[in-house]
């Protein structure tokens, strides 16, 4: 299986830290963001993965490389200065990632989800991980209910960033600029989206307060051992 890590953003919200360094290279307790999530893919047995990249890009290249200090394949896709977003820069992407399911990540998350936890089968096009809603997006984003993923519903929780895709999902779609949430809106309206709820530690590292909270509670952890 493939694997995409979403690497692409500007990181308007980080700034000043992603002036001069891309948002996946941020650090929490000395390691990058994005490496978190390459370890954790060679641990559940992924080792092809494609990052996108656009603003400051270089520097992901450069630190990463071909993967090979991490057991794995890397592959770039590059989207310059002009930024596809998530459907545009995964639609861009599709002929590195192969015939079958694949995932999807979000290279800004600090997690211990175990990608080995994802479906083996599927019997949709996308799944869904969803986790327990965080502060910043308390009304939440998608219901669950028997495994499929809906727009509404009595409970409704927070999309991961985790997924899994088949080239199917994007069959309709044109290269070039795209949102991925309208396109899961509509698979969730037509009952076609599947999902798990993942109940374990995940954060969206998305601001320099969320960053420095995530620093802080492991140093408050070394220190108390």
């Amino acid at each position: 299986m493939h694997a995409m890590i979403l690497a692409a953003g500007r990181g308007e919200r980080m700034r000043p830290f992603t002036d001069k360094k891309p948002k996946p290279l941020l650090e929490i307790a000395g390691k990058a963001l994005i490496v978190y999530q390459i370890e954790a893919l060679k641990s559940a047995g992924i080792e092809n993965i494609v990052i996108n990249t656009g603003h400051l890009g270089d520097q992901l290249q450069y630190e990463l490389g071909a993967g090979d200090s991490f057991s794995v394949q890397i592959v770039y896709s590059d989207e310059g200065d002009d930024i596809l977003e998530t459907a545009g820069g995964i639609i861009k992407a599709l002929p590195l990632l192969g015939d079958s399911h694949f995932i999807v990540t979000n290279a800004d998350i600090y997690t211990d989800f175990a990608y080995k936890a994802l479906p083996s089968q599927l019997d949709s096009d996308a799944h869904l991980v969803l986790v327990n809603n965080p502060s910043h997006n308390l009304q939440g984003d998608f219901a669950l209910e028997d495994g499929r993923v809906l727009n509404e519903g009595d409970e409704k929780l927070t999309y991961s960033g985790i997924s899994l895709f088949h080239p199917r999902f994007f069959k309709n779609c044109s290269p070039g600029r795209a949102a991925l949430a309208p396109l899961l809106r509509a698979s969730a309206q037509a009952n076609s989206l599947t999902g798990q709820h993942f109940k374990g530690s995940w954060t969206d590292v998305g601001t320099p307060q969320r960053l420095e909270e995530i620093n802080s509670s492991i140093d408050n952890l070394k220190s108390k051992h």
